[in-house]
């Protein structure tokens, strides 16, 4: 065989090799986006001025027998395949400059006019909003160009937008101060405006069924009072404190539903509705806090201290009123609660549980509560007056208490659930999923969450993955295929590609956002309860 020696300082070592010397040649083509192409040739020595080590390697003498033969390799050329793409393209932390605005932004962020944006490229966009289709936006890079145009240097510009913030703050304070004045002056003079929607509100619904239970539990007040200064009696006490807790927590309520109906604000983008879950929550700890601590602190002073107990005769007659009057406001609190359950599809007692009218609820409760209290505080006390035993009535104002105090807590209970966002229904949640699956556009669909916003409003949130091939197609459907067809046999270059690619991408994801558009709007018409709908791609 062959002979290698290979020579490392001042030794010298001979090692058998079998390998035959070959010599190769590669050719790479680099592409660059304008079609252009350089070759490179096969490495010459030159490469060795690059820094490469190359080893000397002598051949040895040949074997007698192999003398004659001379061996050689041909060359044979690497074939290297090369992909043809684009240079990625380096937008930055912060680019804007194919951002679109609205025409009230670029007014009110750059201190334009309305004139100033006529001279302006005007694109159609599709609307966000339900009511319109299309608007009109600008780019952003025209607007900020038109800014500096009009105002000269960005110093000035900024000068500009501090000084129209002042301006605004100082107009608010006049506002306030403003708003003031005509309050006081509708004091004085009294209002002469008609009589306003949130007015309305309280002579049908929940409203009315309100408004009634304050005016009967404020007469109810006012007379127990006069039977307990009359007689003495503890369990009339707790009748009086029942009746003045409910009046005001009745009063609490009309607060909360003029509130409900406050129109949306940047502040608050979903609404107000959630105001009379506050409030009968609030009703809620008010009724625990006044009826039943001061019911309970009473019986139990009449435990330790017993007194006699003066005629009860005025007694039993106003607790025959309060009764009759507490069973009629608990009639229409029953009549106004089967209505709406009907109206939902509910039963009775499903409405009730899932608080879906906190505030028609809770005059439900408050005057069942009220009934079955006029019923003990009339037991006791009649036990009172035939034994003579004090104690029973002190016992019939420890179970009023315990009764406000039952009442309480579910209302706390049940209005704090409905505050925290809880789920619906899992069978609305189902119908809701399958519309959605049932769409071709729709390849599956991911963490669906539906929540109770209250007043039976949801909020529809899911992930969504498309089919793509579905989305293409709906777009080709309103192109011209023939002309689509004469654009790509027209592409030659690279770059007309890229234009090509650039022109339908958008317009495809524009036909992707009018299918969301779509979908959103079919869940909100056949399901009416569905209010805000948030679908992300996926």
């Amino acid at each position: 065989g062959w002979q290698v020696s290979m020579k490392s300082g001042s030794l010298s070592y001979i090692l058998p090799c079998n390998r035959l010397p070959v010599q190769l040649m590669s050719q790479v083509r680099v592409y660059t986006s304008n079609g252009q192409k350089k070759d490179l040739g096969s490495e010459d020595t030159s490469g060795s001025a690059r820094g490469e080590t190359l080893h000397k390697v002598e051949t040895g003498r040949q074997d007698t027998t192999n003398a004659g033969q001379k061996q050689s390799s041909p060359k044979q050329p690497i074939q290297v395949k090369v992909k043809a793409v684009l240079k990625k393209r380096e937008y930055g932390p912060k680019y804007t400059q194919n951002n679109f605005i609205t025409g009230v932004r670029a007014i009110n962020e750059f201190c334009l006019k309305s004139s100033d944006l006529d001279q302006l490229r005007k694109i159609k966009r599709r609307s966000p909003h339900d009511d319109t289709e299309t608007f009109t936006v600008y780019l952003r890079s025209d607007v900020e160009a038109k800014s500096l145009e009009v105002w000269g240097s960005p110093e000035a510009l900024a000068r500009e937008r501090k000084r129209r913030k002042e301006a605004e703050i100082k107009y608010r304070e006049n506002l306030f101060r403003n708003q003031r004045l005509l309050w006081e002056y509708k004091e004085f003079f009294g209002n002469t405006k008609p009589r306003s929607s949130t007015a309305a509100m309280f002579f049908k619904g929940p409203g009315k069924v309100v408004m009634v239970a304050i005016c009967i539990n404020g007469l109810n007040f006012f007379f127990k009072l006069l039977a307990w200064v009359y007689t003495g009696s503890a369990s009339m006490f707790s009748e009086a404190i029942h009746s003045l807790a409910d009046t005001c927590n009745q009063a609490l309520l009309a607060l909360g539903i003029s509130q409900s109906a406050r129109t949306p604000d940047p502040s608050h983008p979903y609404g107000f509705t959630n105001m009379r879950y506050i409030a009968s929550l609030i009703s809620g700890v008010g009724i625990f806090m006044m009826g039943a601590g001061l019911s309970w602190y009473h019986g139990i002073i009449g435990l330790l201290h017993p007194h006699p107990v003066e005629s009860l005769l005025w007694a039993y007659c106003i607790l025959a009123g309060s009764l009759v009057s507490e069973g009629a406001t608990l009639l229409v609190a029953i009549n106004e609660i089967r209505r709406s359950a009907r109206a939902k599809g509910l039963s009775f007692y499903q409405y009730v549980v899932q608080s879906r009218d906190p505030s028609t609820n809770v005059v439900l409760l408050e005057d069942a509560a009220a009934v079955l209290s006029v019923a003990v505080a009339a037991t006791c006390m009649g036990l009172t007056s035939l034994t003579g035993n004090p104690y029973y009535d002190s016992v019939g104002s420890l179970g009023v208490g315990t009764l406000l105090g039952t009442v309480s807590a579910f209302l706390i209970y049940t209005n704090t659930e409905a505050l925290l966002g809880r789920s619906i229904e899992p069978e609305q949640l189902q119908r809701l999923t399958e519309l959605l699956e049932s769409d071709p556009v729709v390849r599956a669909i991911h963490d669906v969450k539906a929540t109770d916003m209250g007043m039976s409003k949801v909020r529809f949130k899911a992930e969504v993955d498309f089919d793509g091939r579905v989305v293409t197609r709906s777009y080709l459907e309103k192109q011209d295929i023939e002309q689509l067809l004469q654009e790509i046999q027209q592409v030659k270059t690279l770059e007309e590609l890229e234009a090509f690619m650039l022109k339908h991408g958008e317009n495809i994801v524009d036909t992707l956002g009018a299918e969301v558009d779509r979908l959103e709007k079919d869940l909100k018409q056949r399901n009416p309860d569905v209010r805000h709908v948030d679908l992300e791609i996926l």
